[in-house]
Order: structure tokens, then C-alpha cells, then sequence
């Protein structure tokens, strides 16, 4: 019994001592990244989305430290057989800071057959890019063009008429890709 005594207070002090070394070894590795606190926006699909944008091309970090503003659409959804459209909702954020809701729609004539799902991210370089968007009947013409995102493609990439425009597939199939013609409403926050 004497014996028990002693091991069971031997193991309970050398328990004691680890611990604190534990805790300490475990609490900060060098290597992890700093969590970004603007990466969680309290939308689930919206935070999902930015993490696989960043995931896919960790260079698109930039433009989310650099941009004055951005909208994000987690789905869009494409489908056409000669006539086809397409159709979105996001949100809309300045300066890191949620401002509204958006919604994306699209209607395309010409040669398209198949159906797809992509997330879409619109960056404003500046206030005079965002303004124009959240003025109400925002709209790409027919030349606009998206980046695709993948590993690196960021890098090359630039805003056009105050914009930079990326997209990420997330499944299906389209004989025809393009963000010319999509029209967008803007609903302020309340």
C-alpha cells in the first residue's frame, strides 16, 4: 500500500512538472500564419470562399490588403444551351468591413452548351470604383474579362477601369466563360 503511495505521487508530481513544458512547447509555432481576423466575415459561405481563393492562389492576399473594397458571390450558377444565363448573390465589403448585399445576373446569347458553378470576386482599387459599383445598375460590357484562379495567377493580374475581376470554378462543365454582360444590384446594409 506504502508502495502504490509512492509511485502514484511520483507519477501525479511528474505529471505536474510536464505540463507547464507542454503548454509552453505547444502554444506558438514559428511556421503557422497569423490568423487574419478580416478573413471571417460571420458568413460561412463568404469566409469559405476567401479561404479557397487564398488556398488556390495565395497571392490574392494582396489584393485583399490593397483593395479599397470588394464583392464576393461564394456560387454562381451558369447554364446555357444557346441562350443561357447566369445568377449569383454576395456580399459587399469596404475596407474590410461589411456595407451590403449584391446580387449578379447574367443573360448570354451565342455559343454556350453545359452548366457550371464558380465563386466570383470583384476588387475596387479605390472609392471611385466601389461608388460606381453600389450606385445601383452596375454592369460589365461585353470585354470584360476574369482571371481564372490558379496557383500564381494573381500575379500577373491588374485592375481594369478600377476593377479586377477573378473567378474560381467550383464544378461543372461550360463550352463558354465570360463576365461580360453580367448586370449587378447593390442593397445597403441596414
Amino acid at each position: 500500500m506504502k508502495r502504490r503511495s509512492i509511485i502514484y505521487l511520483l507519477a501525479l508530481a511528474t505529471l505536474a512538472v510536464l505540463t507547464p513544458l507542454q503548454s509552453i512547447q505547444a502554444g506558438w509555432d514559428p511556421r503557422e500564419e497569423p490568423a487574419d481576423t478580416r478573413d471571417n466575415t460571420g458568413n460561412r459561405s463568404v469566409d469559405e470562399a476567401i479561404a479557397n481563393l487564398k488556398r488556390k492562389d495565395p497571392g490574392i492576399k494582396l489584393f485583399f490588403q490593397k483593395a479599397y473594397g470588394y464583392a464576393i458571390f461564394p456560387t454562381v450558377g451558369k447554364a446555357g444551351i444557346g441562350i443561357g444565363g447566369a445568377y449569383g448573390e454576395g456580399e459587399v465589403y469596404r475596407q474590410g468591413r461589411y456595407i451590403g448585399s449584391s446580387s449578379l445576373s447574367q443573360l448570354t446569347i451565342g455559343f454556350q452548351l453545359g452548366g457550371q458553378a464558380y465563386t466570383e470576386i470583384i476588387f475596387f482599387k479605390d472609392k471611385h470604383a466601389l461608388e460606381d459599383f453600389t450606385s445601383g445598375n452596375f454592369e460589365f460590357n461585353a470585354q470584360a474579362s476574369a482571371v481564372a484562379v490558379t496557383a500564381g495567377a494573381s500575379a500577373d493580374a491588374d485592375y481594369d477601369n478600377g476593377v479586377a475581376i477573378f473567378t474560381l470554378p467550383k464544378g461543372g462543365l461550360m463550352y463558354e466563360a465570360s463576365v461580360g454582360g453580367q448586370k449587378f444590384s447593390f442593397e445597403p446594409a441596414r
